[in-house]
């Protein structure tokens, strides 16, 4: 045999081997099986924070100018439900009347403003008011994988895209993402009331087979 073809004989049998080497090892590396019912897949909840900050006039109220500076924002923000809108630089009392017109402009969109405003860099500059808008996403990270869906299971786990789907529709069609972190309590009355309507109309609904029996005969009598 010339050297030479001897010579890549010998390359492919050891690149052969390192092959076989390598997947015998990968199972090996392959995932920790998850055996639980507790999907390893859950929400994750990211908050922006939008700022704006609005001057007042000379008597204390909110200008058209300002006014319309702020609804334009809004809009191109897409104000809507599941936002957070919270008002800082507040403590002033000159700017009670700035205040009051936000929250009559937020309003409108059927919202209410908050409090407690998360912090943001700076302040707003003197005699303005500064608007936040915190909007929270919920995603599911890796979903869906199908890492291992050509592969037997032989370790009695879950498949590793066990709980996507339940995962990532709790995602889409939560309302309020700070929900999935936070929750809401349960000391508000009209909560309670709002939970209990369903059940307060099933109860007070009358049956549907009460009262006498309709009685039918042949020829219409």
């Amino acid at each position: 045999m010339h050297p030479k073809t001897l010579f890549s004989t010998a390359a492919s049998l050891v690149a052969g081997a390192a092959l076989s080497l390598a997947l015998t090892a990968a199972p090996a590396q392959a995932r920790t099986p998850e055996r639980g019912l507790e999907p390893a897949h859950q929400p994750q909840v990211e908050r922006t924070d939008f700022v704006f900050d609005v001057a007042g006039s000379g008597d204390g109220a909110l200008g058209d100018i300002e006014a319309r500076r702020l609804s334009a924002w809004f809009d191109a923000l897409g104000l809507r439900y599941g936002d957070h809108v919270s008002l800082a630089g507040t403590g002033s009392g000159s700017l009670a009347g700035v205040r009051d017109s936000v929250r009559s402009i937020v309003a409108g969109y059927g919202l209410l403003t908050e409090s407690l405003a998360p912090v943001t860099a700076g302040d707003p500059p003197a005699g303005s008011l500064r608007v936040v808008v915190s909007r929270s996403t919920a995603t599911v990270v890796g979903c869906p994988t199908w890492r291992d869906r050509s592969m037997s299971d032989f370790t009695g786990g879950q498949s590793d895209n066990y709980g996507c789907a339940m995962a990532s529709n709790l995602a889409a069609m939560v309302a309020d993402p700070q929900d999935l972190v936070r929750g809401r309590n349960t000391d508000n009355e009209l909560r309670t009331a709002t939970g209990s309507r369903a059940i307060r109309t099933l109860e007070s609904k009358t049956p549907t087979g009460s009262g006498a029996l309709q009685v039918m005969s042949a020829g219409g009598n």
